[in-house]
């Protein structure tokens, strides 16, 4: 607006010295009227003319000083807007030259790693002692880690750019995943820290899914890395959950506990800026290289189609958490059995959830048991759809945009139609903290259901809060 303001100046002035021009002219013409008509004697006349002439000069004067003032301001304004050209083209040389070093730098590192990781496959392949093959193992694994960290520091730029493809390969979770668990599980380990990791799966057997397991470990690599990092006590834990699958489509969920230091919330909102000063000074207190790979992380899971989000509580841990929609491959086990519904009658819910790829989870897990569901993305959206429609349960998360699960909890109790119909509501969260929960008994919610959402959970729930007919399964 100032830069608006500025560049309309010169225009008002040289329209005001127009105006200042034509009222000079109508003025002396008006002037030679009367001296010709003998209304104004010669003296009278000339006189006007001397001041006017006078007047015209000093404004005259005003108008090129200002002109040449703008001129000169204009002059130099040309040659700062070379200067910062100038300085442009020399901050993306070095730029450049900066990808290229860290490009020989990674080649470099990569070269005597891949050789370390030769040597150590055929130290595999020669007789060893149960000790041996361990130490071997533990090796291997680090230094397969290690490479991870490695190409992920070159493929940092490219998510940046938007330059990196997804390379899409059938894979088995739990095959590709466990080893590189395993190593977490060594340094959790080493700081003494216990560490598990499970694989909720839909039956016995499940499909393969096409994804980008390379992008999928880096990922992990990097919120694990920061879990062990900010836990000194504790427990870590990884849940991978592939219990929904819609049509074609295989949705798997991935969580990252753990019971470290965890953040405030204003440090929650920032945590996947790079620029968040605040952030980086707060890990880098105590830690150092602290918060490594967060905006990538952010970056890579967007690519692939989800969102990376994170709850936590000061000094009681964090978690994060996110969602894959992968297509199944054609390798099938077994025939999935379609399990039988427990709402025998029409059950309506609404869902107050702000991420879209766990609405199509919690639409699937409740849709499967009968239940007919209505989604919202906020809080406030919920309040007023409950005003408008009836619904025999609410499922709220906890933590959403512009009025989250608490306020709108109480928001609904304060409306007449709660009075009369006292509609359960339900609490959903992947923060399962005893604070959480314990706020969510004094906001009056009746249950608390923890993400991942486990089935048998969910079908308590809703036998428990029925009014109308269940199945026995």
């Amino acid at each position: 607006m100032r830069f608006f303001s500025q560049l309309t100046k010169p225009i008002k002035k040289r329209r005001m010295l127009s105006i200042f021009i034509f009222i000079s002219i109508g003025t002396i013409l008006l002037g030679s009227y009367f001296f010709l008509e003998k209304k104004i004697k010669l003296e009278i006349i000339a006189l006007f003319l001397f001041i006017l002439a006078t007047i015209q000069v000093f404004v005259l004067q005003y108008f090129f000083k200002n002109q040449l003032k703008n001129d000169t301001k204009q002059a130099n304004l040309n040659v700062r807007i070379n200067e910062l050209k100038e300085s442009l083209e020399e901050s993306n040389k070095i730029v450049e030259h900066k990808s290229i070093y860290l490009a020989n730098m990674s080649y470099e590192v990569r070269t005597p790693l891949s050789t370390v990781l030769g040597m150590l496959k055929m130290l595999k392949q020669t007789t060893l002692d149960n000790d041996q093959k361990a130490q071997v193992e533990i090796a291997e694994y680090s230094s397969k880690h290690l490479l991870q960290l490695v190409n992920m520091v070159t493929d940092n730029a490219d998510v940046e750019t938007g330059s990196l493809n997804l390379n899409l390969l059938a894979m088995d979770l739990k095959s590709d995943l466990s080893h590189l668990f395993k190593v977490f599980e060594y340094q959790a380990w080493e700081k003494g820290l216990d560490f598990d990791f499970k694989f909720l799966n839909e039956g016995k057997d499940k499909f393969s899914v096409l994804g980008d397991s390379a992008r999928i470990q880096q990922v992990l690599i990097n919120l694990i890395n920061n879990a062990i990092k900010f836990t000194n006590s504790g427990k870590i834990s990884i849940i991978v959950d592939q219990t929904v699958g819609i049509d074609e489509d295989q949705i798997v969920t991935f969580y990252i506990k753990d019971t470290g230091i965890g953040m405030r919330q204003e440090q929650v909102r920032r945590v996947f800026d790079n620029a968040s000063s605040a952030y980086s000074s707060f890990i880098m207190r105590d830690y150092r290289g602290g918060g490594i790979g967060l905006s990538v992380s952010y970056q890579l899971v967007k690519l692939m189609g989800g969102e990376l989000k994170l709850e936590s509580k000061e000094n009681e841990g964090s978690t994060f958490y996110f969602s894959l929609q992968l297509k199944k491959t054609l390798n099938i086990k077994a025939e999935e059995r379609e399990p039988k519904p427990i709402l025998l009658d029409k059950f309506s819910v609404l869902v107050a959830e702000d991420n879209r790829m766990n609405q199509k989870v919690i639409k699937f897990l409740l849709e499967r048991q009968g239940a007919d569901c209505t989604f919202v993305k906020n809080g406030i959206e919920a309040v007023e759809l409950y005003k408008i429609l009836d619904f025999d349960m609410v499922f709220m998360d906890i933590y959403m945009p512009d009025m989250d699960g608490y306020m709108a909890t109480k928001a609904i109790q304060e409306t007449d139609k709660y009075a009369n119909n006292n509609t359960p509501i339900i609490a959903v969260s992947a923060s399962a903290f005893d604070e959480d929960i314990a706020n969510a008994k004094k906001a009056g919610i009746d249950e608390f259901l923890a993400k991942p959402i486990e089935t048998e959970r969910l079908k308590e729930l809703l036998i428990k809060y029925s009014k109308k007919g269940t199945s026995s399964v």
